[in-house]
C-alpha cells in the first residue's frame, strides 16, 4: 500500500519499489453508476456464455430479464466494455484509424509445436463495484499462458508489459491479435518486429481466429471471477495470479490429452514454478506484487 504522507521515502520511489506506475495512484477514474455496473455484469454472463451477441440481441435478453434499457445504452456499455460479437461484421468498434493493420498469416497453418503461434487478447473482469481489463498472451499449441497484466483502463500500456514479459521467456514465429488499438499501436508492434517476429491479425468477420484465448476467458471466469467476489483491484490481481498458476501447472485439458499446459510447453511440469506458486499462495498474502511483479498494477 502507497503511503502518502510519510518523509522516510517518495511516491516515486515506493511506486519504483512495488513496480507499479504514478499514473495509477494519481489516476481518478470516472465514476461508472451502480445502475450500469449491474448492467455490465449481467452483459459479462451473458456474452461469456454467447459471445455471438451483438448489440440488438444483447439488449433482447436485457429485456427479458427485465431491464428497461435502449440500443445505445447496451452499445455504450459493450464499448466501455472493450466487448465485440464474434460474428461476420462490417467492422469493429476498436480500432485506430492511424494504426497499421497487419494481415492474417494462419489461414491453412497447422499448428505443429511450441513457440509457433503466440496470441493476445484483453477481457473485462468485474468488481464489486466496478472493473478492471485483464489481457493474456498464449501459446496456441500448449495454451500455456505466457503473460498476464491487470489495467483499470484500456491504454496500450499494460499490453506492451505483458508482451515484454513474454519475450523475456521465449519468442514465436507469430504473433496474432485482433485489430484492436492496444494491439496495433506502434509500442507493441514495434517490439514484435525488433524481435523479427511476424505479424498476423485476424481478418474482418473470422470468428475463430482467436478461439484459444477465448477459451481461457471461459475458464478464467467460471472457474474463478464468477465464484468470487473481488471488492479490489488486489483482490482480482491475487486471485486471477493463483489461477493462472493453477490453469498453467494444474488443470487438466482434454484437448491436450489430459496434460497440463505446463507439461506440453516445456515437456514436463515446470515443477520449481509450481512449487513457488502453491507457497504464495498459502501464504495468504494481499501484496499486489506477488503473482506478477512486472505488471501495472492499479487499485482504488
Amino acid at each position: 500500500m502507497i503511503e502518502r504522507d510519510t518523509e522516510r521515502l517518495s511516491i516515486r520511489t515506493q511506486c519504483s519499489l512495488l513496480s507499479i506506475y504514478r499514473s495509477g495512484i494519481y489516476y481518478l477514474p470516472k465514476g461508472v453508476s451502480e445502475s450500469n455496473v449491474t448492467v455490465m455484469r449481467m452483459i459479462d454472463e451473458y456474452y461469456t456464455q454467447r459471445p455471438y451477441y451483438g448489440v440488438e440481441r444483447m439488449t433482447k435478453r436485457l429485456h427479458r430479464d427485465g431491464v428497461v434499457i435502449g440500443h445505445n445504452r447496451v452499445r455504450r456499455l459493450l464499448r466501455l466494455m472493450g466487448l465485440v460479437a464474434v460474428y461476420p461484421k462490417r467492422k469493429t468498434s476498436n480500432k485506430h484509424p492511424e494504426h497499421k493493420i497487419y494481415p492474417y498469416l494462419l489461414g491453412g497453418v497447422q499448428i505443429e509445436r511450441v513457440n509457433q503461434v503466440w496470441s493476445a487478447d484483453i477481457t473485462y473482469i468485474r468488481l464489486s463495484k466496478g472493473f478492471v481489463y485483464l489481457v493474456a498472451i498464449i501459446d496456441w499449441f500448449s495454451r500455456y499462458v505466457l503473460a498476464w497484466s491487470v489495467s483499470i483502463t484500456l491504454e496500450s500500456q499494460f499490453c506492451v508489459d505483458s508482451l515484454e514479459e513474454a519475450l523475456s521467456k521465449g519468442k514465436p514465429e507469430i504473433f496474432n491479435t485482433d485489430q484492436g488499438s492496444q494491439f496495433t499501436s506502434a509500442e507493441f508492434t514495434g517490439k514484435l518486429k525488433d524481435a523479427g517476429i511476424q505479424i498476423s491479425m485476424d481478418d474482418k468477420g473470422r470468428v475463430f481466429d482467436n478461439i484459444f484465448v477465448e477459451r481461457l476467458w471461459r475458464s478464467v471466469k467460471y472457474e474463478e471471477v464468477y465464484l468470487n467476489e473481488y471488492v479490489r483491484v488486489r483482490d482480482a490481481v491475487n486471485g486471477i495470479g493463483a489461477y493462472m498458476d493453477f490453469y498453467n501447472n494444474e488443470r487438466l485439458h482434454q484437448s491436450l490429452e489430459y496434460k497440463t499446459p505446463a507439461e506440453m510447453h516445456f515437456g514436463k511440469l515446470d515443477i520449481c514454478y509450481a512449487t513457488r506458486s502453491i507457497a504464495e499462495a498459502g501464504k495468504g498474502s494481499h501484496n499486489t506484487t506477488e503473482y506478477h511483479p512486472k505488471q501495472p498494477l492499479f487499485w482504488s
